[in-house]
């Protein structure tokens, strides 16, 4: 074999010759220190820094301004509009002959459309969104006879929730029964004192349960107030802003409820999902 005949010409006792350096390569340095100075008034980056868009920080700083521009706009082509036709002595009545007159029109219409969309702009406003505190009372409802690890889950998805999203009430219906009541509830009208419980065999005829059971995906209503299936809800605070429906399998459904307007990320969502997914995995080896 060639192998074999190649390997038999290599002395496998001879020492290792030594690495020649190249005279090309005999002057450069085989180290480099790299010395910082820095003065405590500069700072450590010197790089390229971001731009700043003057104009439109001007702009989002002089809302009311900008809006009312059109107005100041139009309101000042007609005085000069009146303005020019008295200095000029040109008549105060329209003459359609006149070529004067038909500038005269036509700047008038501009300055007019002008003032009209100065109030179009002064009249729509973006709403802002903002966090609400929800109208309810604290609770916690745990279903008794769960294990001591699938309770200590179930409190793990709340806290992971609570602490990183927008989330503030979240139930939990599994198998047709509700196994977890935990964060903010609606208070009850009978009794100020205790919590709305959750209505299981209404929820379930519900069209949001049916709904999100059918589709096997999940739903998010980011804007709560908008939707007629909030009736269906009862159970969580009234000023609720936001809410996940997150199906579990085949045979439950997370509610989660938000305090803000469009709070829940795409993120938010994927990683819901995730936990949703992890939750049923759990609930199935015990229900």
């Amino acid at each position: 074999m060639e192998a074999g005949n190649l390997l038999s010409f290599i002395q496998l006792n001879q020492p290792p010759q030594q690495l020649v350096r190249s005279p090309r390569f005999s002057s450069f340095p085989r180290s480099v220190a790299v010395t910082v100075n820095v003065s405590q008034g500069e700072s450590g980056y010197r790089g390229p820094k971001p731009r700043r868009e003057r104009i439109a920080d001007w702009v989002s700083n002089n809302d009311d301004l900008v809006r009312s521009m059109p107005i100041y706009a139009g309101g000042l082509s007609l005085l000069a509009v009146l303005f020019n036709r008295t200095v000029s002595g040109i008549a105060p009545v329209a003459d359609a002959t006149s070529s004067q007159s038909r500038a005269d029109l036509l700047t008038l219409g501009l300055a007019v459309t002008n003032i009209l969309n100065g109030l179009v702009w002064l009249s729509i406003r973006p709403k802002s969104i903002s966090v609400v505190n929800p109208n309810g009372m604290q609770c916690q409802r745990i279903a008794s006879h769960l294990p001591d690890f699938v309770i200590s889950e179930l409190l793990w998805a709340w806290n992971s929730l609570s602490d990183v999203t927008c989330c503030r009430s979240l139930v939990i219906v599994y198998d047709g029964k509700c196994i977890l009541q935990i964060g903010f509830a609606a208070a009850s009208l009978s009794n100020g004192s205790d919590a709305v419980a959750v209505d299981t065999n209404k929820l379930i005829k519900g069209s949001l349960y049916q709904g999100v059971l059918k589709s096997a995906s999940q739903s998010y209503l980011a804007n709560l107030s908008l939707y007629p299936g909030k009736s269906e809800l009862p159970f969580l605070p009234s000023n609720t802003q936001a809410v996940i429906l997150q199906p579990l399998g085949d045979k439950g459904i997370a509610i989660i409820g938000g305090d803000t307007i469009r709070g829940f990320t795409s993120s938010d969502q994927a990683w819901i999902t995730l936990i949703g997914e992890k939750l049923d995995a759990t609930l199935r080896k015990v229900i």
